[in-house]
Formats: structure tokens, C-alpha cells, sequence
């Protein structure tokens, strides 16, 4: 645990709290309306819950890159489009992971650089639900949280002109644990991974998501195999797959400190250029 991502954390809550704050430029940056139409537009959505999805027209473009989640998302901003939405790679019970400890992973670092941390506080049902269960595979709720302002570069410095993502929170299954308690478990990891990849890309196309940042969901400390996360959404996504059409441009950000990632080579296997979503 870092002091310094602690003070972080410290300094966001008053940005919360502020409604503003000044950037690194001398700029006065007013992020109240947008953090409260986030925070509002929030949704929990419960496994089962019912879910129109719109018919899509698009041929999907693929990318595996080195970057980090909001790397990728600052990327397609850029380049100008439809609503961009990232996979957190979400903690089931505790409302951005160890965020407010300091801790470093991938639902940390977005709750550091994006203003999702006040959003998420605000699904009490997603983490009463898994708290109140031991069930390690966790379940496929999703909370949506629509157009969360940015406010921090890559470098953690305050940007002078916040740029707005949203954010689908949803847990991959502790796959580490429930192997060492059943090491015949393998295939039910599998098919909950089928199941939730589906549920996570369903709330996305309903909320009108045109762009999405996927990534090595869960192949970290939770050990899902990264081939059976890819080979997941793979099926979805792509020919024959519920939203072969559904989405313009999905980018699988998979940062690694070694250039030669085995999360990211097993997304590339799956997702090439030769990989015909229509």
C-alpha cells in the first residue's frame, strides 16, 4: 500500500466534495454537473434483469494493445466517436477495491484517474449481494456508470479539459480459489465466464456504448486463464455471436510490464486482424 496513491484518493474526495478543482495549468476545472449526472445515472443492474439490447449494424474493428485501460480510452477520445465504455475489473465487495488504501491494480488506477469512486458508492445492492454470499464465482451484476469525468493524464497530473468515459463494474470469478477448493471446477469457470462476458457486453449495447476497452479481466490475482477469458468474449463478439454487430471499435488493453505478455498474446491469438466479426 502507497502513501502517495493514499493522498491521491485523499485529494479526489475533495474534488468530490469541491465539485471543481484547479489543474496542473492554473485552470479552474468545474466538474459538479457532469460528476452529478454520472453519479445519478448510475444503474445496478441485477442478474437476471431484463434488458433491451438494439439491433447493430457495425463491423466491428478489433485491437490488442500494450496500453492501460484509460490509455486506450484517451486514445479513442481523441480520435472522436460514439460513447466509449471500459471494463472494470471490479472488486465484488468493496467499492473500488483497495482505492482508498493505496492498493495498485486496475480498478484502483481508474478510480485515481476518473471520478468513478462516488458512482460506485452508490450500487450498495451489487456489494450487500456478494458480501452476503461465499459464492467465489461471484455473479454477473453489472453496474453501469455513464460518462464518469476523467480528470487525471496518465501521469496522475490534473488535466485542464476532463473528458468523459463510462464504466461497466462487474467481477471476474476468483478463479485461483475456487480451483484450490475443487480443482475440477475448470469448466464451471468457463461457463461463468461465457455467461458474464454476455451479461457485461448486454448492459454496454443497452446503454448505447459504441466503443469499448476490454481487457485481461481477471488474470491477475484472481488466475483466469487469459485464453478462457479471450476465447469468452471471442464468442460473443465475433461471427455468429449475440453482438457480432453490436459495438464500432472494442480495444483489449492489456498492460504488462514484460513486453512479452502471455494475457496479451492470448487476446491477440483470438482477436487479429484476420478475425471476421460479420
Amino acid at each position: 500500500m502507497s502513501s502517495r496513491l493514499r493522498e491521491v484518493a485523499a485529494v479526489n474526495a475533495r474534488i468530490v466534495a469541491d465539485g471543481a478543482y484547479t489543474a496542473e495549468n492554473g485552470t479552474r476545472v468545474v466538474v459538479r454537473p457532469a460528476l452529478d449526472a454520472a453519479i445519478r445515472g448510475t444503474v445496478s443492474h441485477p442478474p437476471e434483469g431484463a434488458l433491451s439490447v438494439p439491433t447493430g449494424t457495425h463491423r466491428t474493428a478489433f485491437e490488442v494493445t500494450a496500453e492501460g485501460s484509460l490509455g486506450a480510452a484517451r486514445r479513442l477520445h481523441l480520435a472522436g466517436g460514439g460513447r466509449i465504455a471500459v471494463l472494470n475489473f471490479a472488486s465484488a465487495r468493496n467499492p473500488g477495491g483497495g482505492y482508498l488504501g493505496g492498493a495498485r491494480a486496475q480498478e484502483e488506477d481508474l478510480c485515481r484517474t476518473a471520478l468513478l469512486h462516488p458512482c460506485l458508492l452508490q450500487a450498495a445492492d451489487y456489494y450487500a449481494a456478494h458480501r452476503a454470499s461465499s459464492d467465489l464465482l461471484y455473479s454477473d451484476r453489472v453496474i453501469w456508470s455513464p460518462d464518469v469525468p476523467v480528470h487525471r493524464g496518465g501521469d496522475g497530473r490534473l488535466l485542464a479539459e476532463p473528458y468523459p468515459v463510462s464504466f461497466l463494474t462487474s467481477p471476474a470469478p476468483n478463479a485461483g480459489e475456487v480451483l484450490r477448493r475443487d480443482p475440477a471446477a475448470g469448466d464451471t469457470i468457463r461457463r461463468t465466464l461465457h455467461r458474464r462476458a454476455e451479461r457485461v457486453l448486454a448492459v454496454a449495447a443497452h446503454h448505447g456504448a459504441h466503443r469499448l476497452v476490454l481487457g485481461a479481466w481477471g488474470c491477475g490475482v484472481f488466475r483466469n486463464d487469459p485464453h478462457d477469458v479471450a476465447g469468452a468474449f471471442h464468442a460473443h463478439l465475433t461471427a455468429g455471436g449475440a453482438f457480432s454487430s453490436a459495438f464500432e471499435q472494442v480495444v483489449f488493453a492489456v498492460w504488462d510490464r514484460s513486453p512479452v505478455s502471455a494475457n496479451r498474446t492470448a487476446f491477440a491469438e483470438r482477436f487479429t486482424p484476420a478475425t471476421d466479426p460479420a
